[in-house]
């Protein structure tokens, strides 16, 4: 465990990002709770990796998105991955993510970690966005989709985890080179 990997939750105002967060980590959130505006949290957590490695990690929670609102440019430069929510009883929380996710490739070059999940999976009767139409969005941007509950706090750990392991991946390449013979200088030595 050396460096210290950050992981940006963002979406709109009201998706639950502090709820998931904190239900992750300390499994402390009582769904119904009052919950007030972030401004922006940061909390550390040590996630184990699908190989089997323990990471630092930072997860940074951001001020909900209104519709017109844009992202604060600093917050897409320095995460080595995106968490973007949307809440799956509303739409427009939904249709902001296509945004977001160009704002992010923008700045990032296109060369970004970035997952999708969808909260309150459990309120069905409310539901304004269907897994399918999701799905069909997220395999289009070739990100991950996840629905999770708040309720459910082992449904939160998977998509971290998978973050987790995407962007603490080793390189897949070896910078050496054993097909390349080497030049050797032979120095004679002389007893003296």
């Amino acid at each position: 465990m050396g460096k210290i990997n950050k992981i940006l939750v963002c979406g709109c105002t009201g998706v639950g990002k502090t709820s998931l967060i904190e239900q992750l980590l300390y499994g402390n959130h009582k769904l119904g709770t009052p919950m007030f505006a972030t401004i922006e949290d940061i909390y550390n957590a040590v996630i184990e990796t699908d190989r089997g490695v323990k990471e630092r990690v930072r997860i940074y929670d951001t001020a909900g998105l209104d519709p017109s609102t844009e992202m604060p440019k600093h917050y897409f430069s320095f995460p080595d991955g995106f968490a973007l929510v949307y809440d799956v009883t509303s739409w427009d929380s939904f249709q902001r993510l296509d945004s977001l996710k160009k704002e992010i490739e923008k700045v990032r070059d296109n060369k970004a970690h970035i997952i999708v999940i969808g909260n309150k999976s459990e309120v069905n009767e409310a539901r304004q966005v269907e897994f399918n139409t999701a799905l069909k969005w997220s395999h289009k941007e070739k990100i991950r989709l996840w629905e999770v509950s708040v309720a459910n706090r082992q449904s939160l750990v998977e998509p971290f985890i998978h973050l987790t392991s995407k962007i603490t991946q080793p390189p897949s390449k070896s910078t050496f080179l054993p097909g390349r013979k080497a030049k050797s200088t032979v120095v004679n030595s002389v007893e003296t």
